[in-house]
């Protein structure tokens, strides 16, 4: 009789995941999302949605070794993790995002040249699938969180826009309970306000990009028509911080930060979608 090895559910070594292996497991956390969506509906030309969320994040390993086969080198075997992300509205309970896919660990090659990479593809209900990826790192200490711009650019000029009447919204949306001042102009002070007095360690980097060149090519994003002709998704960008945080009193744990911007073009704008998460390792 064969033996035969599943790659969805077989135990693996953690060890092999290399920079992912302290995904595996249950994370729960809050955070804050802000999106610029058409609102057609209400002849209007955007609805400013800002929510505090609660979030759950889960990591399985991919049981087995994937191989990818070679023509110009010889082959290839990289490990990973599958992963679903539910995100709601903290305040309301009402469901804002659900998400399922993998990351990967690639080796670095030498047909197309490259170095190690991490990987991640996703997709979400409404209809957009993406792959992203990005060279990751260890840094001793805490994370270096740099500001998330929000402000819309125009897409023919590449110019912000700056009609204060047209933009009001940003600054008269009142934020929701929780959320720290400045969150509109720049959502990654919510991560900041979260960590200013915290002890980290050491922070694993995971950088994620649909547009940035690695080995050759990059990564991208595809939407259903509805979507590219309303809401054209068409880039993003993301880093995830997996955090070793010092506790006087909790001890040591580990702690997962991120920051995403997605690019969504509607009316000749792209407008930032930009979500932000703290998640504590279950």
């Amino acid at each position: 009789m064969t033996a035969h090895v599943f790659r969805a559910g077989a135990p693996a070594d953690l060890a092999t995941l290399r920079s992912l292996r302290e995904l595996p497991g249950r994370w729960m956390g809050r955070g804050f999302n802000l999106i610029a969506r058409p609102d057609k509906h209400d002849n209007q030309p955007f609805f400013l949605q800002l929510s505090a969320t609660q979030e759950t994040l889960e990591f399985a390993p991919i049981g087995a070794p994937v191989p990818n086969r070679g023509s110009a080198q010889d082959d290839i075997f990289f490990r990973g993790v599958h992963y679903t992300q539910q995100i709601s509205d903290a305040v309301t309970g009402g469901a804002l995002h659900f998400e399922t896919g993998q990351w990967l660990d690639v080796p670095a090659t030498t047909a197309p040249a490259a170095p190690e990479t991490v990987a991640r593809l996703a997709t979400i209900p409404h209809g957009d699938a993406l792959l992203a990826q990005g060279q990751p790192l260890t840094v001793q200490g805490g994370p270096r969180i740099d500001p998330a711009d929000s402000t819309p650019i125009t897409h023919s000029t590449g110019q912000p826009v700056t009609n204060a009447q047209y933009l009001a919204p940003f600054t008269t949306t009142p934020l929701p309970p929780g959320i720290p001042a400045g969150a509109i102009a720049n959502p990654n002070v919510v991560l900041t306000e979260a960590i200013k007095n915290q002890q980290i360690t050491e922070t694993v980097v995971l950088p994620l990009s649909t547009t940035d060149v690695i080995g050759g090519s990059a990564g991208g994003i595809q939407n259903i028509p509805f979507v590219t002709t309303n809401a054209n998704a068409t880039s993003m960008t993301a880093v995830f911080w997996i955090e070793k945080v010092s506790d006087p009193v909790l001890g040591e744990f580990l702690q997962l930060q991120y920051t995403q911007t997605i690019i969504l073009n509607f009316l000749d704008i792209d407008w930032p979608h930009i979500n932000v998460g703290t998640l504590v390792k279950q």
